[in-house]
Order: structure tokens, then sequence, then C-alpha cells
């Protein structure tokens, strides 16, 4: 089974710094991407960061320039550097891959369980 899970969430001043990882673990096969969403109370999930195979970034604008997603491959882990962090920041935020299986033409996609980042003012 594969298994995602998320640490580094918290409570932060705004301007302050966070750095979440995710860590991936069983038979992932092939990854075609990792990523990170988010879902603050009463709005639908978000994305915020995606990493494609290749190397290839895309950020959501509203965190354009102030968080970076990077990999290490060899201990399996995505992990997501948040600064300049506002209050609207604030949500639980969700770990995801996108696997390709040998002998299967659909993709499948995983999530973590999330972990809570709480920016005050």
């Amino acid at each position: 089974q594969v298994q995602l899970v998320e640490s580094g969430g918290g409570l932060v001043l705004a301007g302050g710094s966070l750095r979440l990882s995710c860590v991936v673990s069983g038979s992932t096969f092939s990854i075609n991407a990792m990523g990170w969403y988010r879902q603050a109370p009463g709005k639908q999930r978000e994305l915020v960061a995606i990493n494609v195979s290749g190397g290839t970034t895309n950020y959501a604008d509203s965190v354009k320039g102030r968080s970076t997603i990077s990999r290490d491959n060899a201990k399996n882990t995505v992990y997501l550097q948040m600064n300049s962090l506002k209050p609207e920041d604030t949500a639980v935020y969700f770990c995801n891959i996108e696997i390709s299986k040998p002998g299967r033409a659909e993709r499948f996609v995983y999530w973590g369980q999330g972990t809570q980042v709480t920016v005050s003012s």
C-alpha cells in the first residue's frame, strides 16, 4: 500500500517560515508528479505547488515567490518551504502524488493525512 505522511506544520507568526515534509512509502512504481494542496475552512481544496518528473514546477499565484517545492529522491521525500507567511496561508496542507503502474493505462492518485498550518497576525 502506498502511504504518504506529512509533517512540519504548526503555529507561526505572520512573516515567519515553515518547511513541510512528505515521506512516501510503498510500491510507488513510477511517480509522475508530487505536489502540495491546501484546504482552508469553508473553502475548496486548492493546488499550492507541483513538481513533475523531470524537474518542472508550478505554483499557485498566491504563493509564487514565497514558496519552493523540492525533492530528495534518496529519502523519497518532497518538501514545501514557505516563507513570508500570511494569515491567509492558514489551512490544512496535503501531500499528493500521481503514479503510473505497469500494464495499467490509468494513473493513480494518493493523498496524505494532512498537516495543519496556522499563521497568526
